[in-house]
C-alpha cells in the first residue's frame, strides 16, 4: 500500500507543476470506442499519404515530369503544400530534395506509434 501511495504523490507532484492544459492532455482518458474510432480514421489517412509521399519521392527522381497533369497532380496536389512549408525548414542536400523522405518517415513513425500492432491506440482500443 505504501508504493501506491508514493506513487499517487510522485502523480500529484508531477502534475501539479505542469500548466492546466498540460494537466488536462496528461490527465485525458479515451475510452476504447473513442480510439477504435481514431484507429478507423487515422489508419487509411497514414496509409494514403504514405503512398502519396512514396509517389513524390519517385517523382523528384523525374524533375520534367508534368506535375499539372492528371496522373502525377493526384500525388502532387494535396502534398505540395506541406512540402513547400517543409523546404523552408530543411533546404534541398546536394540538389536533392529530401523533403518527401522526412515525411514519408515521419508520418511511418506515427503510424507504428498509433494504430500499429502495438499502437497507443490500439492499445487503449483493447482495455475492458
Amino acid at each position: 500500500m505504501a508504493v501506491s501511495s508514493a506513487a499517487c504523490s510522485v502523480q500529484t507532484k508531477v502534475s501539479d507543476g505542469l500548466p492546466e492544459y498540460l494537466q488536462n492532455l496528461v490527465l485525458m482518458d479515451l475510452d476504447p470506442g473513442t480510439a477504435k474510432l481514431a484507429i478507423t480514421l487515422l489508419g487509411p489517412f497514414f496509409s494514403a499519404f504514405s503512398f502519396l509521399f512514396i509517389a513524390r519521392i519517385v517523382m523528384s527522381w523525374y524533375p520534367k515530369l508534368p506535375v499539372g497533369k492528371f496522373p502525377y497532380v493526384v500525388a502532387y496536389a494535396p502534398t505540395e503544400p506541406i512540402l513547400t512549408l517543409t523546404r523552408k525548414v530543411i533546404p534541398p542536400l546536394g540538389g536533392v530534395d529530401v523533403t518527401p523522405v522526412v515525411w514519408f518517415g515521419l508520418i511511418s513513425f506515427l503510424n507504428e506509434i498509433l494504430v500499429g500492432p502495438q499502437g497507443l491506440l490500439v492499445l487503449l482500443s483493447q482495455q475492458v
